[in-house]
């Protein structure tokens, strides 16, 4: 059974930890328990009734009706929501929190095939997907998830967007060449599987050399590719003088570098720049190429 703190419950649901304790005292349905040192703790099943009330209130009903609903009628009015989906990509982020918290492959699937049905593949991705790990990434960090939910679920969407990119045309030799890769202590490579699909479906040639990459050996795939960019992400904490340490090789090599993630900014350079979503990361190629 899970365990969640208010703030951990925050950033799951996006409802701010003000108006849960104002709920808490106004209405029945949020009774989260208490440690012994008054710390309030949410179970899974109060995180799954918060992630559905968020989908109520984005398609306009009010908390106080919600409040008085039994849970039956709770639970329909869920099901028919579902059954007669809006384009609302928060909701959908909603229902993939879900799916994560219970492990439910079925759940995700339908989902993701939702979405690529009403509004393309590049659009799920980008839109979708990209959102929900942007949050499941601050939960990496930051332990707000099981490590098996996270598995679980990164490992279901990598199968998708590798099957993706398997499906796109190979660019030829004469379409530009972007190098992707994870320095050391760097093992999550999901965002960087969606910097390969962006990058080949924006018809450049990828090198994808994956994670825990020592920097030292950049210049010698440089050598060997001639690439005209690198795009690399920082997720795991790092000290500044890794960050000095990486800046210092980098600037030896006469070349793009595009970084994103947990990245500090007086690093930012002539030729290091960073990257906040894929749209821009697209952008960029496009200017580039």
């Amino acid at each position: 059974m899970g365990s969640y703190t208010m703030s951990q419950v925050e950033t799951l649901t996006g409802i701010k930890s003000h108006t849960l304790r104002v709920w808490e005292r106004r209405y029945s349905f949020l009774k989260p328990s208490r440690t012994a040192t008054n710390i309030r703790f949410y179970s899974d099943a109060e995180v799954r009734k918060l992630l559905n009330i968020s989908i109520l209130l984005n398609n306009n009903y009010r908390i106080s009706k919600i409040n008085n609903l039994s849970e039956d009628e709770f639970n329909e009015l869920i099901l028919n929501l579902k059954s007669n989906y809006t384009d609302k990509f928060e909701d959908y982020i909603n229902r993939l929190i879900l799916s994560m918290i219970d492990m439910d492959e079925h759940a995700f699937e339908q989902i993701f095939q939702e979405n690529v049905m009403k509004n393309g593949l590049l659009t799920t991705i980008t839109s979708l997907i990209y959102p929900f790990l942007n949050q499941v990434g601050l939960l990496w960090t930051t332990n707000k998830t099981i490590p098996s939910q996270e598995h679980f679920m990164s490992n279901l969407i990598r199968q998708k967007i590798i099957s993706a990119i398997d499906l796109l045309h190979n660019p030829d030799d004469s379409a530009p060449r972007i190098i992707l890769f994870l320095t050391e202590d760097e093992s999550h490579e999901i965002g960087l599987i969606l910097a390969s699909y962006i990058a080949k479906k924006s018809g450049w040639r990828v090198y994808y050399l994956g994670q825990n990459v020592p920097v030292v050996n950049l210049d010698k795939v440089y050598e060997l590719t001639k690439a005209k960019a690198f795009f690399t992400m920082f997720i795991a904490p790092k000290k500044e003088k890794y960050f000095t340490k990486f800046t210092s090789k980098v600037h030896k090599i006469d070349t793009a570098f595009f970084v994103s993630g947990n990245y500090d900014a007086k690093y930012v350079s002539s030729n290091i720049q960073y990257i906040s979503n894929p749209d821009e990361f697209t952008e960029q190629l496009k200017k580039l190429a």
